[in-house]
């Protein structure tokens, strides 16, 4: 029989980067330890209860196929690992989706800051440029103003004016020609040096505009990038949740013409069910056969004992009556048909037990058949060792078809009740019919021959040739 799937899956550890460390330390500092360490924890608890419920899902859809071929029994494992992905695929697109989006919306305002910021540097640089122009002007009229007076080409003392003047009314035109003229002169100097200090201002807001704007396009490009993984993930995604579809529809469709199989498979796990039914019940037919023709001997040969006594000690006289043998003690009181108490112990090394399928009828929840599951799965590992779960007979110890590597244990007559066990699936036995074992002898080791999806014991009890629910008898 071939493994269907890994048999042993040990969880491995959560690894949490270093950056999401130090982040959840920084929100402890912040906002105090224990109402965090409670919404960690309730997290870690959801995660725990999501994942358990995962594998408890995958563990009865594993039992659901049991007694069903390896192929078919893949085809429904994968047709569920397919359902399983595509509710989470298309949570990952939507969030991928979500994350375009917002990459967008930030692209865009980031997009309009860096517009706004080139405006800025374009009008400063203007106006430092026009600035520069007129500071240019007015050291140029300053120099020619300086040259005419270093000339001697225009009067700026107020006594050449006087010196100078030939009437009243042509000294009051040279002084408010001159006063006009050094006023012009100190105005453009002022000017000059506010020109100056803008220019040192704008050149200051230039440096800063540019840094800004140099920031901002790093912030562009970086969203540009994140924008195109959100937009890769999300095609990704939709690439994959296609393929899913088509997965699903094409898997459904395998099983669908392989029902018929299904339904062959289920009819000979039935027939061979019943066909150890009726082994068991010969066995226990000739057992209590022997036990009464055992006791209808000893009966018999009890009375010709006693009748010769009677003869020896009576001489002459007449024999008495010969008493009436006792009944068979197989025959004493019917069976009762019920065991109870926890008469087993742990037929595995697992402890505690874990059932991971329970006895009862079962609706195969892809192939749409109900039947009965006439024992329990407990869960162990490729090779986990199976113990006697009560002292008895080793009835047989041989390959069963779809129950793979069987161990039949004869405990004997409880309440009047045969009772045994049967260990299925496993890799390889380690008794040997007729050997007597007791309780917690090693049978063999657990695996998954037969029809079985991975490795784990199908444990059965038969109660009088007849399965019975083993829970009760386990102390479950």
């Amino acid at each position: 029989m071939r493994s269907l799937r890994p048999q042993s899956r040990r969880r491995q550890p959560r690894r949490v980067v270093a950056a999401t460390v130090a982040g959840a330390l920084a929100v402890l500092a912040a906002v105090g330890a224990p109402a965090v360490a409670d919404e960690l924890d309730d997290q870690r608890a959801a995660a725990e209860a999501r994942s358990a419920a995962a594998d408890r899902q995958v563990e009865e859809l594993e039992a659901s196929i049991e007694g069903l071929s390896a192929q078919l029994g893949q085809a429904v494992l994968d047709l569920q690992a397919t359902q399983s992905r595509l509710p989470a695929a298309q949570a990952e697109l939507a969030a991928a989706q979500d994350e375009l989006e917002r990459s967008q919306r930030e692209a865009d305002l980031i997009a309009a800051r860096l517009q706004d910021a080139q405006d800025q540097e374009a009008t400063i640089t203007e106006s430092i440029a026009a600035d520069d122009e007129r500071g240019q002007k007015i050291r140029t009229a300053v120099g020619q103003m300086a040259r005419q007076a270093y000339k001697g080409e225009s009067s700026t003392s107020g006594l050449s004016v006087v010196m100078g003047a030939e009437s009243t009314e042509d000294f009051v035109d040279q002084y408010g020609m001159v006063s006009t003229a050094m006023r012009t002169q100190s105005q453009a100097l002022d000017e000059l040096q506010q020109l100056e200090a803008t220019n040192r201002n704008s050149k200051a807001r230039l440096t800063a505009v540019r840094e800004r704007v140099a920031e901002l396009k790093v912030e562009a490009d970086a969203k540009v990038v994140q924008a195109d993984a959100a937009r890769e993930a999300a095609a990704d995604r939709t690439a994959e949740i296609e393929s899913l579809i088509a997965q699903q529809a094409a898997q459904q469709a395998a099983i669908e013409g392989m029902k018929a199989d299904a339904e062959a498979q289920a009819a000979e796990a039935e027939a061979q069910r019943a066909a150890i039914e009726n082994e068991l019940q010969g066995i226990i037919d000739a057992q209590r056969a022997a036990a009464e023709a055992a006791a209808a001997k000893a009966a018999e040969e009890a009375a010709a004992r006693a009748a010769e006594r009677a003869r020896s000690s009576a001489g002459a006289a007449a024999p008495p009556a010969p008493a009436a043998p006792p009944a068979p003690s197989g025959a004493a009181e019917p069976p009762s048909g019920t065991v109870r108490g926890a008469l087993f112990g742990n037929p595995t090394s697992i402890n505690p037990i874990y059932v991971t399928s329970d006895y009862g009828m079962r609706f195969h929840p892809t192939l749409h058949y109900t039947r009965l599951h006439a024992g329990i799965d407990l869960r162990t590992y490729c090779s986990t060792p199976l113990y006697a779960a009560k002292a008895g007979t080793v009835q047989w110890a041989k390959s069963r078809s779809g129950f793979g590597n069987q161990v039949m244990l004869d405990h004997g007559y409880v309440d009047g009740n045969s009772l045994m066990s049967s260990y299925n699936h496993m890799t390889r036995f380690v008794v040997r019919a007729g050997q007597s074992v007791d309780r917690g002898t090693l049978l063999g080791y657990s695996g998954n021959t037969g029809t079985s999806a991975a490795c784990h014991l199908h444990f059965e009890v038969y109660v009088n040739g007849a399965t019975t629910d083993p829970r009760p008898l386990l102390g479950l």
